[in-house]
């Protein structure tokens, strides 16, 4: 992956750059799964994190949880949950939007003074062709997808995760060198120029030169 490449997974349809991490660390909450499900997808923020060398924490002081993951068969049950529409003051339009849209997934952020990503929200719609994706393949694919605010069309052609010769489901080794490289300690929580590819793709080349 070269820095246009890169550039790419950050710029948006309008044609502007935006690429934003968190810098608190990630309290995630899960609604509509079971025990097993809730440890599976737990599990893969774990490893997105571990990459990434966040952090997690069990709670946030503000906001008790900042990133929540909704799983349900319509889109219609999340005007049930109480104090949603608080989050969302357009939820029931929102809803509608993406029913007639017949939207499998959705995500959206909220951010802090300086960019940087202060919470997350992710709803799955299983009542989709979600509900043939094994737990383990989509919770890794939407944790990868809120670890950095990427383009509205990132992964709309290609996934984030690539299968090993042994069958083994992962995140593509591009996209894992890019988020390790995003959260460099040297890099800022938020980049609206371009020229931050470039910074990205410096990392990569250094981080694959002291490997090999």
């Amino acid at each position: 992956m070269d820095a246009n490449d890169i550039e790419a997974l950050f710029t948006r349809g309008d044609g502007s750059y935006l690429c934003a991490r968190w810098e608190r660390p990630i309290v995630p909450i899960v609604f509509g799964v079971d025990e097993r499900t809730l440890g599976v997808v737990k599990g893969a923020c774990e490893a997105v994190v571990t990459l990434a060398g966040h952090k997690m924490a069990e709670t946030d002081p503000e906001l008790g949880a900042n990133l929540m993951v909704f799983f349900f068969r319509e889109w219609s049950e999340l005007l049930e949950v109480p104090d949603l529409d608080g989050l969302f003051p357009n939820l029931s339009e929102l809803v509608a939007r993406l029913q007639e849209a017949g939207a499998s997934q959705y995500r959206a952020f909220r951010f802090e003074k300086n960019g940087a990503i202060r919470a997350a929200f992710v709803f799955l719609c299983m009542e989709s062709p979600l509900k043939d994706v094994p737990a383990e393949d989509l919770a890794l694919a939407e944790m990868a997808q809120v670890i950095l605010l990427w383009s509205d069309s990132a992964f709309s052609t290609r996934s984030p995760l690539a299968v090993t010769p042994e069958g083994h489901t992962i995140l593509r080794p591009d996209i894992s060198e890019v988020i390790s490289a995003a959260y460099d300690r040297v890099m800022p929580g938020a980049a609206e120029d371009p020229s931050h590819a470039l910074r990205l793709f410096a990392r990569i080349a250094a981080s694959i030169g002291r490997q090999a």
